[in-house]
């Protein structure tokens, strides 16, 4: 805005929202105008290998960057939205340089102690959100590649922790681990299953819908992995 103060202007979007396992990732970017950056765009219509080049270009870059993560404990105590707001809050906590404003990606805003502005669609639009959701997005695409190394049953480095069928299956027959997010109803669901026992309706509020949760009976919104 042109009535904004002069500054630093750093921008904000995270990863992993959705997922029913691992943390939710978010990055904070201060871009340098006189080392511009092509390319740069909403990081979920880069391929992997263009996502891994601009992560590179934007590390050698930018003026600072900071990547931060709410991890699954904090999801589920928390919900995903309230653990999302901190991992940005610690992202821009994280950085070298105070901005003078803040553009996040979406329409809510974390609890800053600068001026901030929610900007829907912002990773397509602003240069700075969208280096930031490309940040975020390969640095927790790498964490999906540590827990499948972990835990190759369930085939996070193919799906990032989505509920695709592959996954799904998987819960069902191995139950969920460590990294799993267990207020999320599909990781309810299985949990309950592998207890023996039937979890009512509405219990849990993690952002994918079930339609019942009957232990025998398990349906869900099924998405494609990234």
């Amino acid at each position: 805005m042109a009535w904004d103060a002069p500054g630093l202007v750093a921008g904000v979007d995270e990863a992993g929202r959705g997922p029913l396992a691992g943390p939710v990732v978010a990055a904070a970017v201060i871009l340098d105008d006189q080392r511009r950056i092509r390319g740069l765009a909403d990081s979920k219509t880069l391929t992997a290998l263009q996502r891994e080049r601009l992560n590179d270009q934007i590390l050698a870059k930018a003026l600072c960057c900071s990547v931060a993560q709410a991890s699954v404990e904090e999801i589920d105590e928390h919900n995903i939205l309230g653990a999302t707001m901190l991992a940005m809050k610690r992202a821009v906590e994280g950085l070298r340089l105070k901005p003078a404003k803040v553009l996040v990606d979406g329409n809510r805003l974390p609890r800053l102690d600068v001026l901030a502005e929610a900007v829907v669609g912002g990773d397509a639009i602003v240069k700075s959100i969208s280096a930031a959701s490309i940040l975020a997005k390969v640095h927790r695409d790498r964490l999906c590649e540590q827990l499948h190394a972990e835990f190759p049953h369930y085939g996070f480095a193919a799906h990032k922790g989505y509920s695709t069928p592959e996954h799904l299956e998987a819960l069902l027959r191995h139950g969920a681990c460590v990294h799993h997010r267990r207020s999320f109803s599909p990781v309810a669901a299985a949990l309950a299953r592998t207890a023996g026992e039937e979890i009512p309706l509405g219990t849990f509020t993690g952002e994918l819908l079930i339609e019942t949760l009957q232990v025998e009976s398990i349906q869900v919104e099924l998405r494609p992995a990234p």
